[in-house]
């Protein structure tokens, strides 16, 4: 089980950004949904490691969020709540999330398999870096990608050409984070060791 402890950065000097985020992931398929914890910080129990990729680099993409992944087990029955659970994954994402706010990317992975960890946590945090430094014409295209779309459907949606929307993933680096988002998947997938017995 993965569990995400995610802190708004800046929060003293900004508003609160909870409320959008959980609203954001409403439809997200979790074991348990965003619940904030303490002040603004939010916490949620997850499944699938694809999941927490692309948790994971929307809120790259937002710029406002330290993200803590904690990989292991959990007790169970899991309360209904997520900010009642417990257990090492909670422990790791505990832990994950103090470390995130001075990485990389702010993002830290911590799980049984420290070395796995380690190796997610950078390449999650070169992603990071890379989708928030994207333009707005950059994410807009990149979002067209992401919902399936061709090119030339995207170019229509963005009232581009083919080429103009080519050029803007290009400069994005999409096809970067897709061969990196598959690295990001398998590492973080690994970094309990006991899922691949399980699986």
């Amino acid at each position: 089980m993965f569990v995400m402890t995610v802190d708004q950065r800046r929060s003293r000097r900004e508003r609160d950004r909870v409320p959008d985020l959980l609203a954001r992931f409403t439809d997200t398929p979790v074991v348990r949904s965003f619940d904030r914890t303490a002040g603004d910080e939010v916490q949620a129990v997850i499944a699938e490691a694809s999941t927490v990729v692309d948790i994971t680099l929307v809120l790259a993409e937002l710029g406002t969020w330290s993200i803590g992944i904690g990989a292991g087990a959990v007790e169970e029955p899991l309360p209904d709540v997520t900010r009642a659970g417990r257990g090492p994954a909670f422990e790791a994402a505990r832990e994950a999330v103090t470390l995130a706010k001075h990485a990389p990317g702010s993002v830290c992975v911590r799980g049984p398999d420290t070395d796995t960890a380690a190796d997610a946590a950078a390449v999650l945090s070169l992603l990071a870096v890379l989708v928030a430094r994207r333009s707005p014409e950059g994410r807009a295209a990149v979002e067209q990608m992401r919902a399936g779309r061709s090119q030339s459907e995207a170019a229509d949606a963005l009232a581009v050409s083919k080429q103009a929307v080519s050029q803007r993933l290009a400069v994005a680096g999409w096809q970067a984070e897709a061969a990196g988002r598959r690295t990001a998947i398998r590492l973080v997938e690994r970094v309990d060791p006991r899922r691949d017995v399980a699986s």
